[in-house]
This record gives structure tokens, sequence and C-alpha cells, in this order.
């Protein structure tokens, strides 16, 4: 029973905002993880250079603009979701569109995915807005 009325607390906090800033942490934590996956979870042999399964999978004709999007969709709906600013939004679209445009180009796309990071520069933009939304609550 004892847990019934923990379980209900929990949702009623969830209800009324209580955990909003810890699930937004969580949220974007994942995000930050997913975009680590996708753009540098791996090092090139000799050059160094960070590469993730974004670009491995770009490799694959029509696997690689899944990959892009999803995630970008994903990220732009969250800052959506936390009141973003449209020209943040817009930016992170437009980082996913060059991805997906440049990346759909055989051989060129496999390279450019391996330098422009869409998901990286996205969750970058997300982390700037969160802060700037959360500066602004706190002033309020």
């Amino acid at each position: 029973m004892a847990s019934t009325s923990t379980q209900s607390l929990n949702a009623s906090d969830v209800a009324s905002g209580a955990n909003a800033p810890a699930e937004d942490d969580r949220r974007l934590a994942r995000l930050d993880r997913l975009s680590k996956t996708l753009d540098s979870s791996f090092r090139l042999p000799i050059l160094n250079i960070p590469v993730g399964w974004d670009a491995i999978l770009g490799l694959i004709p029509g696997v690689g603009a899944l990959v892009t999007l999803g995630p970008g969709v994903l990220m732009v709906s969250e800052v959506a979701r936390r009141g973003g600013r449209r020209r943040v939004m817009a930016r992170m679209v437009g980082n996913t569109a060059v991805d997906m445009a440049i990346g759909s180009v055989p051989v060129l796309g496999d390279v450019v995915d391996v330098f422009f990071k869409s998901h990286r520069r996205n969750v970058a933009l997300l982390k700037t807005e969160a802060d700037r939304l959360s500066r602004e609550e706190e002033r309020n």
C-alpha cells in the first residue's frame, strides 16, 4: 500500500510540474548522448577524427537520411516544447537539412558527414537556448 501512495505522490508531482526541471535535464542528457553516438562515437584510425553512426550508416543509400532526420526532429521538438525561439528552431532545421541534402550525395556526402556534425550542433543550440530560458524564468 505504501508503494501505491509513493507512486501517486510521484505522479502528482509530475502532473504539477514539480519534477519538470529534472525531467528537462534528463531529456537534454539523452539527446546529448544520442548526438555523441551519431556524430562522434569512434575515431578514425591514423587521422584521429571523430565519427559516429550517422557517417557510417550514411554509406548505405537512404539510411543516412533517416538517421539524420529522426534525431533532428526530436531536437527541434524539444526546443519547441520548452518554448524556444523560432530562430533557434530554424537554425536546427537548417543544420539537419544541410546534413540531409549534402549527405545524400554519394561519396561527397560521406566525407561531409565526417566533418559537419549536425546533431552536435543542434544539441549545442538546444543547450544554449535551455540556459537562456532558465535564466529568463529565474528573472520572472
